[in-house]
Protein backbone atom coordinates (compact mmCIF):
# COMPACT_ATOMS: atom_id res chain seq x y z
CA UNK A 1 0.00 0.00 0.00
CA UNK A 2 1.37 3.29 -1.20
CA UNK A 3 1.50 5.94 1.88
CA UNK A 4 1.79 9.70 1.37
CA UNK A 5 2.98 10.88 4.55
CA UNK A 6 2.44 14.09 3.57
CA UNK A 7 -1.22 13.42 3.07
CA UNK A 8 -1.38 11.99 6.31
CA UNK A 9 0.08 14.90 8.36
CA UNK A 10 -2.52 17.20 6.59
CA UNK A 11 -5.54 14.96 7.37
CA UNK A 12 -4.78 14.75 11.11
CA UNK A 13 -4.02 18.17 11.49
CA UNK A 14 -7.30 19.40 9.95
CA UNK A 15 -8.95 16.82 12.11
CA UNK A 16 -7.10 18.17 15.01
CA UNK A 17 -8.26 21.94 14.30
CA UNK A 18 -11.79 21.05 14.21
CA UNK A 19 -12.19 18.57 17.01
CA UNK A 20 -8.99 19.60 19.66
CA UNK A 21 -10.41 21.43 22.68
CA UNK A 22 -8.67 20.96 25.86
CA UNK A 23 -12.05 21.15 27.92
CA UNK A 24 -13.23 18.37 26.83
CA UNK A 25 -13.99 15.34 29.22
CA UNK A 26 -11.07 12.89 28.42
CA UNK A 27 -13.45 9.94 28.15
CA UNK A 28 -15.30 11.92 25.43
CA UNK A 29 -12.33 12.89 23.94
CA UNK A 30 -10.54 9.11 23.41
CA UNK A 31 -14.20 7.66 22.31
CA UNK A 32 -13.44 10.63 19.35
CA UNK A 33 -10.41 9.33 18.74
CA UNK A 34 -11.47 5.87 18.29
CA UNK A 35 -14.50 7.08 16.06
CA UNK A 36 -11.92 8.79 14.05
CA UNK A 37 -9.44 6.10 13.46
CA UNK A 38 -6.78 8.11 15.22
CA UNK A 39 -6.49 6.12 18.33
CA UNK A 40 -4.50 3.50 17.17
CA UNK A 41 -4.03 4.06 13.47
CA UNK A 42 -1.57 1.11 13.07
CA UNK A 43 -4.21 -1.59 14.18
CA UNK A 44 -6.41 -2.79 11.32
CA UNK A 45 -9.39 -1.11 9.92
CA UNK A 46 -11.76 -3.77 11.46
CA UNK A 47 -10.97 -2.62 14.92
CA UNK A 48 -10.46 1.13 15.34
CA UNK A 49 -7.28 1.29 13.24
CA UNK A 50 -6.48 2.25 9.36
CA UNK A 51 -3.94 -0.08 9.01
CA UNK A 52 -0.84 2.88 8.52
CA UNK A 53 2.68 1.75 9.24
CA UNK A 54 5.38 2.64 11.63
CA UNK A 55 6.38 5.58 9.65
CA UNK A 56 2.92 7.28 9.10
CA UNK A 57 2.20 6.59 13.28
CA UNK A 58 5.49 8.37 14.07
CA UNK A 59 4.04 11.52 11.93
CA UNK A 60 0.80 11.31 13.64
CA UNK A 61 2.01 11.64 16.82
CA UNK A 62 3.83 14.38 16.11
CA UNK A 63 1.46 16.43 15.19
CA UNK A 64 -0.73 15.17 18.20
CA UNK A 65 2.36 16.73 20.27
CA UNK A 66 2.58 19.59 18.23
CA UNK A 67 -0.95 21.09 19.60
CA UNK A 68 -0.62 19.65 22.96
CA UNK A 69 -3.13 16.91 22.18
CA UNK A 70 -3.71 13.70 24.44
CA UNK A 71 -3.27 10.46 22.46
CA UNK A 72 -5.30 7.18 23.70
CA UNK A 73 -4.50 5.22 26.99
CA UNK A 74 -1.42 3.22 26.79
CA UNK A 75 -0.25 2.75 30.59
CA UNK A 76 -0.48 -0.48 32.26
CA UNK A 77 -1.25 -4.06 31.68
CA UNK A 78 -3.88 -2.62 28.64
CA UNK A 79 -0.94 -2.73 26.47
CA UNK A 80 -0.41 -6.68 26.87
CA UNK A 81 -4.10 -7.47 26.76
CA UNK A 82 -4.73 -5.38 23.23
CA UNK A 83 -1.31 -6.99 21.90
CA UNK A 84 -2.83 -10.45 23.04
CA UNK A 85 -5.89 -9.84 21.50
CA UNK A 86 -4.96 -8.43 18.59
CA UNK A 87 -2.77 -11.53 18.26
CA UNK A 88 -5.04 -14.74 19.26
CA UNK A 89 -8.68 -12.76 20.01
CA UNK A 90 -11.50 -13.64 17.82
CA UNK A 91 -13.36 -10.98 16.36
CA UNK A 92 -16.25 -10.69 19.19
CA UNK A 93 -13.67 -10.61 21.81
CA UNK A 94 -11.59 -7.67 19.63
CA UNK A 95 -14.87 -5.79 19.44
CA UNK A 96 -16.05 -6.02 23.23
CA UNK A 97 -12.35 -5.45 24.65
CA UNK A 98 -10.38 -3.04 22.19
CA UNK A 99 -12.57 -0.01 22.51
CA UNK A 100 -12.43 0.21 26.36
CA UNK A 101 -8.46 -0.34 26.38
CA UNK A 102 -7.44 2.38 24.03
CA UNK A 103 -10.51 4.81 25.45
CA UNK A 104 -8.63 4.15 29.44
CA UNK A 105 -12.55 3.32 30.67
CA UNK A 106 -11.23 -1.10 31.84
CA UNK A 107 -8.11 -1.60 33.54
CA UNK A 108 -6.62 -4.81 32.90
CA UNK A 109 -4.31 -7.07 35.16
CA UNK A 110 -2.24 -9.96 34.59
CA UNK A 111 -3.03 -13.36 36.58
CA UNK A 112 0.10 -15.64 35.75
CA UNK A 113 2.10 -16.76 38.47
CA UNK A 114 0.99 -18.76 41.40
CA UNK A 115 2.74 -19.25 45.25
CA UNK A 116 3.80 -22.42 44.35
CA UNK A 117 4.95 -22.04 40.15
CA UNK A 118 6.26 -18.19 40.27
CA UNK A 119 8.51 -18.30 36.89
CA UNK A 120 7.01 -22.13 35.96
CA UNK A 121 3.95 -20.45 34.29
CA UNK A 122 3.10 -24.17 32.72
CA UNK A 123 2.90 -25.54 35.83
CA UNK A 124 -0.26 -23.27 37.11
CA UNK A 125 -2.54 -24.81 39.08
CA UNK A 126 -5.68 -22.35 39.57
CA UNK A 127 -8.39 -25.05 38.31
CA UNK A 128 -11.15 -23.92 35.12
CA UNK A 129 -13.73 -26.81 35.39
CA UNK A 130 -16.30 -27.09 32.83
CA UNK A 131 -19.72 -26.63 34.29
CA UNK A 132 -22.75 -26.08 31.94
CA UNK A 133 -22.00 -23.55 29.56
CA UNK A 134 -19.22 -21.73 31.60
CA UNK A 135 -15.90 -22.20 33.76
CA UNK A 136 -15.63 -22.39 37.27
CA UNK A 137 -12.32 -20.80 38.51
CA UNK A 138 -10.61 -22.12 41.89
CA UNK A 139 -7.34 -21.41 42.91
CA UNK A 140 -4.45 -18.33 43.66
CA UNK A 141 -2.31 -15.98 41.91
CA UNK A 142 0.05 -13.43 43.25
CA UNK A 143 2.39 -10.94 42.12
CA UNK A 144 -0.58 -8.85 40.14
CA UNK A 145 0.07 -5.45 39.53
CA UNK A 146 -3.29 -3.28 39.60
CA UNK A 147 -5.75 -6.33 40.23
CA UNK A 148 -6.79 -4.46 43.24
CA UNK A 149 -8.51 -1.78 40.48
CA UNK A 150 -8.57 -3.80 37.50
CA UNK A 151 -12.10 -4.60 35.36
CA UNK A 152 -10.78 -7.36 33.94
CA UNK A 153 -7.96 -10.37 34.17
CA UNK A 154 -5.48 -12.17 31.60
CA UNK A 155 -6.24 -15.44 32.97
CA UNK A 156 -4.02 -18.88 32.35
CA UNK A 157 -5.83 -21.85 34.02
CA UNK A 158 -5.60 -26.05 33.95
CA UNK A 159 -8.44 -27.28 32.24
CA UNK A 160 -7.06 -31.10 31.39
CA UNK A 161 -4.79 -32.61 34.31
CA UNK A 162 -4.53 -35.82 32.18
CA UNK A 163 -2.54 -33.50 29.41
CA UNK A 164 1.49 -32.65 29.99
CA UNK A 165 1.91 -29.73 31.84
CA UNK A 166 2.36 -27.08 28.70
CA UNK A 167 -1.10 -28.65 27.22
CA UNK A 168 -3.32 -28.74 29.68
CA UNK A 169 -3.70 -25.24 29.94
CA UNK A 170 -6.43 -22.61 28.84
CA UNK A 171 -6.24 -18.65 28.27
CA UNK A 172 -9.45 -17.09 29.48
CA UNK A 173 -10.69 -13.03 30.26
CA UNK A 174 -12.19 -13.32 33.45
CA UNK A 175 -14.04 -9.97 34.94
CA UNK A 176 -12.73 -8.67 38.22
CA UNK A 177 -15.56 -7.38 40.32
CA UNK A 178 -17.69 -10.69 40.31
CA UNK A 179 -18.14 -12.62 43.31
CA UNK A 180 -15.63 -14.99 44.05
CA UNK A 181 -12.93 -12.97 43.52
CA UNK A 182 -10.80 -11.72 46.17
CA UNK A 183 -7.76 -9.33 45.73
CA UNK A 184 -5.25 -8.64 48.72
CA UNK A 185 -2.44 -6.22 48.31
CA UNK A 186 1.10 -7.41 49.35
CA UNK A 187 3.19 -5.40 51.16
CA UNK A 188 7.19 -5.48 49.79
CA UNK A 189 10.12 -4.71 51.81
CA UNK A 190 11.05 -1.24 50.07
CA UNK A 191 7.64 -0.36 51.48
CA UNK A 192 5.57 -0.50 48.50
CA UNK A 193 2.39 -2.47 48.02
CA UNK A 194 2.18 -2.61 43.98
CA UNK A 195 1.52 -6.02 44.16
CA UNK A 196 -1.40 -8.21 45.46
CA UNK A 197 -2.61 -11.95 45.48
CA UNK A 198 -5.98 -13.12 44.09
CA UNK A 199 -8.06 -16.16 45.16
CA UNK A 200 -10.33 -17.30 42.80
CA UNK A 201 -13.80 -19.54 44.73
CA UNK A 202 -15.69 -20.59 42.54
CA UNK A 203 -15.41 -17.67 39.90
CA UNK A 204 -16.78 -17.71 36.80
CA UNK A 205 -15.56 -17.46 33.25
CA UNK A 206 -18.40 -17.31 30.62
CA UNK A 207 -17.38 -19.98 27.24
CA UNK A 208 -17.14 -16.58 24.58
CA UNK A 209 -14.15 -15.28 27.06
CA UNK A 210 -11.77 -18.33 26.36
CA UNK A 211 -8.99 -16.59 23.89
CA UNK A 212 -7.21 -19.83 23.10
CA UNK A 213 -8.54 -23.08 21.91
CA UNK A 214 -9.28 -25.33 25.51
CA UNK A 215 -6.24 -26.68 26.38
CA UNK A 216 -4.12 -24.95 24.04
CA UNK A 217 -3.63 -21.67 26.02
CA UNK A 218 0.20 -22.20 26.07
CA UNK A 219 1.04 -20.10 23.21
CA UNK A 220 -1.42 -17.27 23.99
CA UNK A 221 0.75 -17.21 26.88
CA UNK A 222 3.49 -16.83 25.10
CA UNK A 223 2.89 -14.02 23.14
CA UNK A 224 1.82 -11.88 26.31
CA UNK A 225 5.14 -12.44 28.07
CA UNK A 226 7.31 -11.23 25.02
CA UNK A 227 5.78 -8.48 25.20
CA UNK A 228 6.00 -8.48 28.77
CA UNK A 229 10.15 -8.78 28.50
CA UNK A 230 10.53 -6.82 25.68
CA UNK A 231 9.10 -3.64 27.42
CA UNK A 232 10.87 -4.87 30.48
CA UNK A 233 13.20 -0.98 30.63
CA UNK A 234 10.09 0.73 30.40
CA UNK A 235 7.35 1.54 33.14
CA UNK A 236 4.21 3.78 34.06
CA UNK A 237 2.77 6.15 31.33
CA UNK A 238 4.40 9.26 30.02
CA UNK A 239 2.36 12.46 31.45
CA UNK A 240 1.84 13.74 28.19
CA UNK A 241 -0.04 16.89 29.89
CA UNK A 242 3.04 18.50 31.62
CA UNK A 243 1.98 21.83 33.16
CA UNK A 244 -1.03 22.32 30.64
CA UNK A 245 -4.32 23.77 31.45
CA UNK A 246 -7.55 22.21 31.11
CA UNK A 247 -10.43 19.99 32.32
CA UNK A 248 -8.53 16.87 29.52
CA UNK A 249 -5.21 17.87 30.88
CA UNK A 250 -6.57 18.04 34.58
CA UNK A 251 -8.01 14.23 33.99
CA UNK A 252 -5.27 12.93 32.38
CA UNK A 253 -3.05 13.73 34.77
CA UNK A 254 -5.07 11.79 37.34
CA UNK A 255 -5.31 8.59 35.65
CA UNK A 256 -0.99 9.13 34.92
CA UNK A 257 -1.22 8.87 38.82
CA UNK A 258 -2.99 6.09 38.77
CA UNK A 259 -1.45 4.37 36.32
CA UNK A 260 2.03 4.97 37.74
CA UNK A 261 0.94 4.62 41.32
CA UNK A 262 2.20 0.80 41.33
CA UNK A 263 5.68 1.69 39.40
CA UNK A 264 7.09 4.88 41.30
CA UNK A 265 9.76 2.37 42.23
CA UNK A 266 10.70 0.56 39.55
CA UNK A 267 13.26 3.33 38.67
CA UNK A 268 14.94 2.13 41.46
CA UNK A 269 14.79 -1.93 40.74
CA UNK A 270 16.11 -1.06 37.40
CA UNK A 271 19.33 0.38 39.95
CA UNK A 272 18.76 4.13 39.00
CA UNK A 273 22.32 4.04 36.16
CA UNK A 274 21.42 8.56 35.80
CA UNK A 275 22.37 9.15 39.39
CA UNK A 276 26.09 6.88 39.28
CA UNK A 277 28.01 9.81 38.36
CA UNK A 278 26.36 12.64 40.33
CA UNK A 279 26.99 10.52 43.34
CA UNK A 280 30.35 9.48 42.48
CA UNK A 281 30.93 13.45 42.14
CA UNK A 282 29.32 14.39 44.94
CA UNK A 283 31.03 12.04 47.55
CA UNK A 284 34.49 12.27 45.49
CA UNK A 285 34.68 8.32 44.77
CA UNK A 286 35.19 9.85 41.03
CA UNK A 287 38.41 10.24 42.18
CA UNK A 288 39.20 6.35 42.64
CA UNK A 289 40.28 4.49 39.93
CA UNK A 290 39.05 1.66 41.46
CA UNK A 291 35.23 3.10 41.65
CA UNK A 292 35.40 4.80 38.04
CA UNK A 293 36.38 1.57 36.73
CA UNK A 294 33.09 0.15 38.03
CA UNK A 295 31.30 2.35 37.05
CA UNK A 296 32.27 2.54 33.35
CA UNK A 297 31.33 -1.04 33.45
CA UNK A 298 28.13 -0.29 34.55
CA UNK A 299 27.31 2.72 31.97
CA UNK A 300 29.06 0.31 29.32
CA UNK A 301 26.44 -2.72 30.07
CA UNK A 302 23.94 0.12 30.31
CA UNK A 303 24.35 1.47 26.62
CA UNK A 304 24.56 -1.82 25.26
CA UNK A 305 21.78 -3.01 26.35
CA UNK A 306 19.72 0.43 25.37
CA UNK A 307 21.12 0.13 21.68
CA UNK A 308 19.87 -3.53 22.16
CA UNK A 309 16.06 -2.31 22.81
CA UNK A 310 15.95 0.25 20.60
CA UNK A 311 16.83 -2.35 17.96
CA UNK A 312 13.92 -3.92 19.07
CA UNK A 313 11.72 -1.63 18.94
CA UNK A 314 12.76 -0.96 15.01
CA UNK A 315 12.33 -5.44 14.38
CA UNK A 316 8.85 -4.52 15.71
CA UNK A 317 8.39 -1.29 13.56
CA UNK A 318 9.42 -3.84 10.68
CA UNK A 319 6.38 -6.02 10.94
CA UNK A 320 8.67 -8.48 12.86
CA UNK A 321 6.44 -10.59 15.54
CA UNK A 322 7.74 -10.21 19.01
CA UNK A 323 9.18 -13.64 20.14
CA UNK A 324 12.29 -15.00 22.76
CA UNK A 325 14.80 -11.95 21.48
CA UNK A 326 12.64 -10.26 24.82
CA UNK A 327 14.36 -12.20 26.85
CA UNK A 328 17.84 -10.84 26.18
CA UNK A 329 16.35 -7.59 27.33
CA UNK A 330 15.41 -9.09 30.37
CA UNK A 331 18.32 -10.71 31.23
CA UNK A 332 20.47 -7.07 30.54
CA UNK A 333 18.15 -4.90 33.13
CA UNK A 334 19.07 -7.68 35.64
CA UNK A 335 22.85 -7.58 34.72
CA UNK A 336 22.39 -3.78 34.74
CA UNK A 337 20.21 -3.26 37.59
CA UNK A 338 22.66 -5.20 39.85
CA UNK A 339 25.62 -3.81 38.83
CA UNK A 340 24.36 -0.59 39.47
CA UNK A 341 23.30 -1.31 43.01
CA UNK A 342 27.24 -2.45 43.81
CA UNK A 343 28.39 0.61 42.37
CA UNK A 344 25.78 3.00 44.36
CA UNK A 345 27.14 0.82 47.56
CA UNK A 346 30.64 1.17 46.33
CA UNK A 347 30.18 5.37 46.09
CA UNK A 348 27.88 5.75 49.03
CA UNK A 349 29.62 3.15 51.65
CA UNK A 350 27.51 2.23 54.91
CA UNK A 351 25.34 6.03 54.07
CA UNK A 352 23.79 3.62 51.69
CA UNK A 353 21.61 1.73 54.32
CA UNK A 354 20.03 5.40 55.60
CA UNK A 355 16.57 6.34 54.72
CA UNK A 356 14.82 9.44 55.53
CA UNK A 357 15.26 12.57 54.98
CA UNK A 358 18.62 12.80 56.02
CA UNK A 359 19.82 10.01 53.92
CA UNK A 360 21.37 10.25 50.88
CA UNK A 361 19.14 11.00 47.79
CA UNK A 362 15.98 10.91 50.50
CA UNK A 363 16.70 7.67 50.67
CA UNK A 364 16.42 6.53 47.20
CA UNK A 365 20.05 4.71 47.65
CA UNK A 366 18.46 2.52 50.39
CA UNK A 367 15.40 2.24 48.45
CA UNK A 368 17.75 0.94 45.32
CA UNK A 369 19.56 -1.44 47.54
CA UNK A 370 16.13 -3.12 48.92
CA UNK A 371 14.69 -3.23 45.20
CA UNK A 372 16.75 -4.61 42.83
CA UNK A 373 16.70 -8.07 44.02
CA UNK A 374 13.05 -7.92 42.44
CA UNK A 375 14.69 -7.29 38.83
CA UNK A 376 15.82 -10.80 38.79
CA UNK A 377 12.28 -12.63 39.15
CA UNK A 378 9.95 -10.29 37.55
CA UNK A 379 8.87 -11.44 34.28
CA UNK A 380 10.48 -15.13 34.68
CA UNK A 381 13.61 -15.80 36.69
CA UNK A 382 17.58 -15.36 35.31
CA UNK A 383 17.46 -18.96 35.05
CA UNK A 384 14.17 -18.96 33.07
CA UNK A 385 15.54 -16.34 30.27
CA UNK A 386 18.74 -18.15 29.74
CA UNK A 387 17.03 -21.45 29.01
CA UNK A 388 14.60 -19.67 26.47
CA UNK A 389 17.70 -18.03 25.21
CA UNK A 390 19.96 -21.12 24.75
CA UNK A 391 16.83 -23.49 23.39
CA UNK A 392 15.40 -20.94 20.98
CA UNK A 393 17.96 -19.02 20.20
CA UNK A 394 21.18 -20.48 20.42
CA UNK A 395 19.38 -23.86 19.64
CA UNK A 396 21.49 -25.34 22.35
CA UNK A 397 19.90 -28.68 23.81
CA UNK A 398 17.34 -28.62 25.95
CA UNK A 399 18.10 -29.58 29.87
CA UNK A 400 16.76 -32.74 30.87
CA UNK A 401 13.14 -32.48 31.94
CA UNK A 402 11.53 -34.59 35.09
CA UNK A 403 8.05 -33.18 34.62
CA UNK A 404 6.67 -34.71 31.63
CA UNK A 405 3.85 -37.28 30.91
CA UNK A 406 0.39 -35.93 32.38
CA UNK A 407 0.78 -33.24 34.90
CA UNK A 408 -1.56 -34.92 37.58
CA UNK A 409 1.15 -37.19 37.98
CA UNK A 410 4.26 -34.35 37.85
CA UNK A 411 5.78 -33.99 41.43
CA UNK A 412 4.93 -30.48 42.32
CA UNK A 413 5.66 -27.96 45.93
Amino acid sequence: MDINIDEIRADVRGWLEENWDPERPLIEWRNMLVDARWAAPDWPTAFHGRDLPPSAVIAINEEFEAVGAIGAAKSGVRNLAAATLLEHGNDAQKSQFLRGILTGEEAWCQLFSEPGSGSDLAGATTRADRKGNQWIINGQKVWNTSAHHAEWGLLVARTDWDQPKHKGLTYFIIDMRQPGVEVRQLRQMNGHASFNEVFFTDAVVLPEHMISEENNGWPVAVTTLAHERAGFNRFGGRDEAGASEGRIYDEFREEVAVANEPYIWYPQRAGRVDLIVKRAKETGAINDPVTRQQIARVLSLHQASQWYAERLKEDQKAGRARGPEGSITKVAATKVARQASDTHTAITGIDAMLTGPESPEDGIIAEILVSVPAVSIAGGTDEIQLNIISERLLDMPKEPRFDTGPFKDVKRN
